[in-house]
């Protein structure tokens, strides 16, 4: 397998506040409900102290780099104070240097926020800020355990646009419990209505360990939660957001920077509990993750015990992970992007990229990795068709077989 130079690619930052209000029973992230007082001052210093740990173990391979974007995830990060988003901003400006564009996203709750809160957090430097809807339908709300109603969901947008937020995402879910093809739409109209720049809309899916999965409540079935994406993605469309990548929506200009720098395989550091991070460098490619418990992540920031895991990615993995990613975008990404970003001559998947075109599901643009209205459609497929090959087990000649005794159990 042929190593080429790598290039660093930009830089992110993502930072977890894994604290709500009441943790939602189809929600799978590092999500923590509120028992008392959060610790706020402790969590900022324990960030901060994260983030020297990283950079001193990661030296060279993030040393004079600009953060291109940040995102504060959770969780429900506007349960935190202005002041508080304030001193973490600084604290990282004191440390790695923002680019003049910095991109800075907050995630909100609809349920979570007064007046007055939007001024303090643009002030503390975040300029886009991205609500928790999931629905517009007061009974599907309630459903999905949500602690906002929709006329709650519209004034929480109204006032951060009052306070003079034009950056603004909505995330909403698709077939949800009882949801009908009628009722996705309704969703997507009073969306449009409230004019967000930008819209993520995704499919809700059980996930493995949620009270969702354990008590399935009754959803859409493949067809008709297929008949609302498409659906929604013409009405999208109609009103002028193009969908760029598999759940997102926007306005021109007005794609959301931190994710398009995760799915052109970019680089981001992780802090917080249970962030994930992953750096290029002369070494390789690293992802490390940090341990899930608030609790644990508290006691640990200071010490290597914060941190739940951290591998070098290898290369025969790098293909896979790079396409994972990708292939998301509907313009996918130049071609150069692949040796530039994985370090690895686009030989070594010469042989996949003939197979997925054979298939239909790539463009034949030798120039660009992107993917055909039909590998959208089966993009999963399309995506295993970068996954390592399984090395053959050996081939034996028949011959007697050994003796099957205790001593040698694996003869079996």
């Amino acid at each position: 397998m042929t190593n080429l130079a790598y290039t660093s690619p930009p830089l992110s930052l993502y930072i977890h506040i894994p604290w709500c209000v009441k943790k939602c029973p189809y929600c799978d992230f590092n999500s923590h409900g509120l028992r008392a007082a959060m610790p706020e001052r402790e969590y900022i210093a324990a960030l901060l102290a994260d983030l020297d740990a990283d950079l001193a173990d990661f030296g060279e391979a993030v040393h004079g780099r600009e953060i291109i974007s940040v995102f504060f995830g959770g969780g429900t990060p506007s349960l935190f104070a202005p002041d508080s988003i304030a001193a973490i901003l600084d604290g990282v400006s004191a440390r790695l240097p923002f680019a003049r564009d910095c991109e800075i996203t907050l995630e909100t709750n609809p349920g979570t926020v007064e007046h007055g809160r939007f001024d303090g957090y643009l002030k503390a430097g975040v300029n886009r800020i991205s609500f928790g809807v999931q629905s517009f339908d007061d009974e599907k709300l309630r459903a999905l355990g949500r602690i906002h109603s929709s006329n709650e969901a519209e004034s929480a947008v109204k006032l951060a646009q009052d306070a003079g937020y034009a950056n603004i995402n909505l995330d909403l879910m698709y077939a949800l419990p009882n949801q009908d093809l009628g009722g996705a739409l309704a969703d997507i109209e009073r969306a449009i209505a409230i004019a967000p720049k930008h819209l993520s809309h995704y499919q809700l899916t059980l996930e493995p360990g949620t009270p969702f999965a354990k008590r399935p409540p009754p959803l859409p079935g493949h067809d008709a939660a297929w008949d609302m994406q498409e659906a929604c993605q013409a009405r999208l469309a109609d009103a002028g957001y193009a969908q760029y990548e598999v759940s997102a929506y926007a306005q021109p200009e007005r794609r959301c920077r931190h994710n398009l720098n995760y799915w052109a395989f970019g680089d981001y550091l992780g802090i917080g509990a249970g962030a994930h991070g992953k750096i290029s460098g002369p070494s390789g490619i690293r992802r490390r993750w940090k341990t899930r418990s608030p609790v644990a992540y508290l006691q640990n920031a200071r010490t290597p015990q914060r941190i739940g895991g951290d591998e070098t990615v290898t290369a025969e993995q790098l293909p896979f992970e790079f396409m994972l990613n990708a292939l998301r975008l509907n313009d996918g990404v130049a071609m150069d992007l692949f040796p530039a970003h994985t370090g690895l001559s686009a030989e070594v998947i010469a042989a996949s990229l003939h197979e997925a075109r054979a298939k239909g599901w790539l463009t034949d643009d030798a120039e660009h990795l992107q993917a055909t209205p039909l590998g959208r459609r089966f993009l999963n497929d399309l995506i295993e068709v970068f996954l390592p090959v399984e090395p053959e087990p050996p081939c034996l000649k028949p011959s007697a077989p050994p003796a099957l005794t205790a001593a040698n159990p694996s003869s079996w």
